[in-house]
């Protein structure tokens, strides 16, 4: 089967979730792009009533695009438990969003949480899959795939990801038994940022991913990985491990397709990129054609 290629705009992330750019100015420009589909991110949209929603989704049609998956990012570890309702109830409201844009079997994207200090790994731990065995039931029946994400740190949040560590997201994946609408969300680049092997992540969940992100990153010049380690292992978003084209960087994509062609991946791989432009992100996307026909036609 053919790979389906997504579109994710890193580059307009902040304008477009500030306002500064609309959803629908870069649904127009992304017509250039050879994609598929585009991958949506939930400050994306300004309004979740059904005609503006709806509005969306004939606009991502009409440029010819299929969305197959909607960032989402639940805070499941707030210590306050009415925040976590609000997050729970949060995330079950962009379950039927993503239904609506994307139909069934599209992705919805589902997160641990913030690394706060003051709560304990067992706690959070605990949190965290019974939030999302609470959302589960939603998710079953819009016929909508959660994604857990390897995550770093969403944009808007104060503290990185909980389950940043590659043990910690193992640990909270395998403990969510259902196979059908839940599963992984899998970006190496965050491996790397998580001070972590993307590829050994990459084997003990390749059975279960859902979906994928294609983003690369590349040391400053002279900058080695150990010079960015921090003291918990971690590398953080340092100012010298940068974006860059797909394929060029850290990454090793010939051995990642071929892990998720052994395990006959029939999910969308979506570009997360072009940090300098709509021309860095085509490149990406061409590269990715190559890979999809070498590794999945």
């Amino acid at each position: 089967m053919p790979l389906k290629i997504s579109a994710f705009p890193k580059c307009y992330l902040e304008q477009i979730s500030k306002g500064e750019m609309s959803v629908f100015e870069w649904i127009e420009m992304a017509k250039q792009l050879d994609a598929d589909g585009l991958e949506m991110y939930e400050h994306f949209l300004t309004s979740l009533d059904t005609s503006y929603l709806d509005r969306v989704g004939e606009a991502i049609q009409t440029a010819g695009f299929a969305m197959r998956m909607l960032c989402c990012s639940p805070d499941f570890t707030a210590p306050d438990a009415d925040k976590r309702n609000r997050e729970i109830e949060r995330e079950a409201e962009m379950i039927r969003v993503t239904r609506r844009l994307g139909g069934r079997g599209a992705v919805c994207r589902v997160l641990s949480g913030q690394r706060y200090p003051e709560v304990s790994w067992e706690q959070g731990r605990e949190w965290v899959i019974e939030c999302i065995e609470r959302v589960l039931p939603v998710a079953r029946e819009c016929g909508v795939v959660l994604g857990m994400e390897n995550h770093y740190k969403d944009g808007f949040w104060l503290y990185p990801e909980f389950a940043q560590k590659m043990d910690r997201f193992v640990s909270i994946v395998e403990a969510i038994q259902d196979r059908e609408y839940f599963g992984v969300q899998y970006d190496p680049s965050n491996a790397i940022v998580a001070g972590d092997d993307p590829l050994a992540l990459l084997r003990q969940v390749a059975d279960r991913v859902v979906s994928v992100h294609a983003s690369d990153r590349y040391l400053a010049e002279g900058t080695t990985l150990e010079d960015l380690r921090q003291a918990d292992g971690t590398l953080g978003y340092s100012s010298n491990l940068l974006h860059g084209v797909t394929g060029k960087g850290l990454n090793d994509y010939d051995a990642i397709f071929r892990i998720l062609a052994d395990h006959r991946y029939q999910g969308w791989v979506s570009i997360e990129d072009g940090m300098n432009g709509m021309e860095e992100m085509a490149e990406s996307l061409a590269f990715l054609r190559r890979m999809g026909a070498k590794y999945f036609n």
